[in-house]
């Protein structure tokens, strides 16, 4: 467990190493922090509620360092910040995903992207610095490329879970003009019966009809599958990079690049010497 003066004392290290990022994490939680008072004084305490989450998440690549002794490159922590302000305080507080359609694609495309690296640097990780292990990069890539497509199923798990008990609507609906269903076959033989040119629907509810001009609401089930079908495409793109890196190592480039800036690092012997030193350090100054 850090003291508070090894805690400040890395805060100091970071800003030092990684200035570009420190500056981005401060306006990020300035940000954040600001919205929360202003949420608190208009008693929008739903808003004040993602504003702690929000702040809560920041500490996420912080706490994972430490737990698991590796060390997060700059560029794949600067993402890790702006995904988490945009999906919460931008998607659902500036309500991106309602006025900018094209923003839940952009991140769940960019959510497969980075759970594909983090998957790839995992395993990467391990085959690199055991001994004992020596993985394929075709079985490297597959198992990013799996991990990636189960957090987005995961995740899609969880918007249907937060729709139905929750009364949310995170699985966006989209208005269509034709469907196909063997429901509607008067002779139950799973014949597939067209609807299509749909014009508008009405919904008879027991407080009145609720008019749908343009055609039939479908609830979720095409948004499901956009996110996934984006999910997988962020996950492929990076998986050909890891597999290009791997394959052919610096002849590629752009490869080399893309997987580097996002690759993790182990904790080198020196750094856990000198935290050990700081923390002796510590205990004589106590």
């Amino acid at each position: 467990m850090r003291t508070p003066n090894q805690y400040i004392r890395d805060v100091g290290k970071r800003a030092r190493e990684q200035k570009g990022v420190f500056i981005l994490y401060s306006i990020l939680r300035l940000l954040v922090v600001l919205i929360a008072i202003r949420s608190v004084m208009l008693h929008n305490f739903d808003v004040t509620l993602t504003c702690l989450l929000v702040l809560a998440l920041f500490f996420v690549p912080s706490f994972l360092e430490e737990t698991l002794k590796i060390r997060i490159p700059a560029l794949f922590e600067g993402i890790i910040y702006c995904f988490i302000f945009a999906a919460e305080i931008l998607g659902e507080l500036g309500h991106f995903y309602t006025h900018i359609p094209i923003w839940d694609t952009m991140l769940h495309t960019l959510n497969g992207f980075l759970f594909a690296a983090v998957g790839f640097s995992t395993v990467e990780l391990l085959n690199r610095t055991n001994k004992n292990i020596s993985l394929s990069p075709l079985y490297l890539t597959m198992v990013a490329f799996c991990f990636s497509m189960t957090i987005g199923v995961l995740w899609e798990f969880f918007e249907c879970g937060a729709d139905i008990f929750l009364g949310q609507d995170m699985q966006k609906d989209f208005i269509i003009d034709r469907f196909q269903s063997v429901t509607l076959d008067p002779t139950h033989s799973q014949q597939v019966i067209p609807v299509e040119d749909i014009t508008g629907t009405v919904i008879h509810t027991a407080s009145g009809d609720i008019q749908i001009d343009g055609g039939y609401l479908d609830i979720g089930i095409l948004d499901t599958m956009k996110d996934l079908l984006v999910n997988f495409i962020g996950a492929v793109v990076f998986c050909s990079f890891g597999f290009a890196f791997l394959k052919y190592g610096e002849k590629r480039k752009v490869a080399t690049s893309v997987v580097q800036g996002l690759r993790l690092q182990p904790v080198t012997e020196d750094e856990t010497k000198g935290e050990t030193k700081d923390e002796t350090e510590d205990k004589k100054g106590e």
